[in-house]
């Protein structure tokens, strides 16, 4: 191991920054916090996506409330995935602590207590701004994707969206997209046919079923108007800081289907609709994904292949995706190996599964002459934490076991007086929580089903109204022939009395003569 003088060298240099950047705190060596030996993270990076990881209670939220604190006093806009639901506090400044004044003296900081602007967004009927989407924006690959769907169930959902785009029947909920499917193999099942090929009642009824799941895990709510601008994710309040976007999900922990439904259609939406930033020097959205295995633990093959490309490819349009969990376990090697920062608190070593974890964790950060990082790992305290970021040429930092800073704004959750007052002043509440249920595939439909009966019941009438006057007309033909019958006897015989008495006549007045 090397000195303190030497190790203060070492982390200064190697984080010597020219760019802008975050401080998270102070370096420590032995157990102690080198004063002024400030890690940092350049802001220039922080698209490069991150890991937060570590043991229950060893201080993993207030690292991503530091970092969402820091970015958006830089005019950075945050997006935050509150599964616990402890992070309303950023809206209120921290209350200060005897102990954060001097864990900030340790590290050389000053400590300044102060709010954050702070919009509260939801997936469900929970209060917040409510965040929704329309079948169509999924679109047949991704709405496969999340279902789960074969290769044959996903040409029948992409033939399906061919109609609805041929026919102008917009898809805007789950029961939009169950009523064109009913139709393809019922009352519309010959039209189909004709234009598109028979379609399968199995596949079509085992589609069904997919969507019933999610609809049981609370999609309906999801799927709809008005569909939430991700543009809107973007603001700056009034003082130039960026706005704190956190969606409250406590009561969906137990449906990570409509977790990770929600959060790849949202990492989509925001790839196809923003800008490419080439290398920029700052990021423009930056989201922290809470709980992070609740996206990875549900998820099909087909759904991490999305996430993971996603994860590849949108650090280029200037958006950095920091994964939350406690173990680094949790997120896909494929994954993992996007992460350019890594804030890694405390692992405990209670079982051989967990040392070996430890282990293999240890095994992603480089080498240092400073740290045994597996004995690190397993003795760091409260708020302390193993970090390795990225320096403004892409090159691992130094390695450092770091004092983090404490967060400026409350360290607690709201009081429901508090939360009433924050969405009053919303705008966005006031702009997406209206119910609009406009006319969509579902409605037209339905009339034209209804229109389609009430023609057939009237070709139904016509025919039997002409069946009725076809056996009528038989009816009166076979009356007339039996009233015919009757009377040619009686015709018969005064014809042949007539001819007898014209022939005596003629014979009569021969003989006359």
């Amino acid at each position: 191991m090397g000195s303190q003088d030497t190790f203060f060298k070492h982390i200064t240099e190697g984080h010597t920054i020219k760019g802008d950047y975050i401080p998270i705190g102070a370096a420590m060596l032995n157990g102690e916090t080198v004063t002024g030996a400030h890690v940092k993270i350049p802001l220039k990076t922080m698209n490069r996506h991150g890991l937060i990881a570590g043991a229950t209670g060893t201080g993993k939220t207030k690292s991503l409330q530091v970092l969402a604190e820091n970015l958006s006093d830089k005019g950075i806009p945050v997006l935050l995935m509150d599964i616990k639901g402890d992070l309303s506090g950023l809206a209120q400044p921290s209350p200060g602590h005897p102990k954060i004044d001097e864990r900030h003296e340790n590290i050389g900081l000053p400590f300044e207590a102060k709010s954050f602007p702070v919009e509260m967004l939801t997936l469900s009927e929970q209060d917040g701004v409510r965040l929704r989407a329309t079948i169509s924006e999924f679109g047949p690959v991704l709405l496969s994707r999340i279902l789960d769907l074969s290769e044959t169930q996903s040409g029948i959902v992409s033939v399906i969206f061919q109609y609805c785009d041929n026919n102008a029947l917009p898809l805007l909920d789950l029961k939009d997209f169950k009523k064109i499917l009913q139709y393809a193999t019922q009352e519309g099942k010959a039209e189909f046919t004709e234009s598109y090929g028979r379609i399968s009642t199995a596949s079509t009824g085992a589609i069904l079923r997919k969507i019933v799941e999610l609809e049981q895990q609370g999609a309906d709510l999801f799927f709809g108007e008005t569909s939430f601008d991700t543009q809107d994710l973007l603001r700056i309040d009034e003082n130039g800081r960026g706005y704190i976007n956190i969606i409250r999900l406590t009561d969906i922990q137990d449906r990570p289907k409509l977790f990770s439904t929600f959060m790849l259609s949202l990492l989509a939406e925001i790839y196809s609709t923003f800008p490419e930033q080439g290398d920029s020097d700052r990021p423009e959205l930056v989201l922290f994904i809470d709980e992070a295995h609740l996206i990875f633990d549900e998820a099909s093959k087909a759904l991490l292949s999305q996430i993971e490309s996603i994860v590849k490819l949108i650090r280029s349009k200037g958006v950095g995706l920091y994964f939350v969990t406690q173990n680094p376990t949790d997120v896909p090697e494929e994954v993992l190996s996007q992460l350019g920062l890594k804030v890694q608190h405390a692992l405990r070593a209670f079982t051989a599964k967990d040392r070996k974890a430890i282990k293999l964790t240890a095994e992603n950060y480089p080498d240092s002459e400073y740290y045994n990082t597996t004995e690190v790992l397993t003795s760091l305290g409260i708020g302390e934490a193993l970090v390795s970021a990225l320096d403004e040429k892409g090159r691992p930092t130094p390695l450092a076991a770091t004092m983090m800073r404490a967060p400026m704004s409350r360290m607690d959750i709201l009081t429901p007086g508090e939360l009433n007052n924050l969405l009053s002043q919303s705008k966005l509440v006031k702009k997406y929580n209206k119910d609009i249920d406009r006319e969509s595939a579902y409605e037209m439909l339905n009339e034209k089903i209804k229109l389609a009966d009430a023609e057939e019941a009237k070709e139904k009438a016509k025919k039997e109204k002409e069946a009725l006057k076809k056996a009528e007309t038989k009816k009166r033909s076979k009356t007339s022939s039996r009233r015919s019958t009757r009377m040619n006897p009686i015709v018969k015989v005064l014809t042949s009395a007539t001819f007898i008495r014209s022939v005596f006549g003629i014979l009569t007045k021969v003989l006359k003569k």
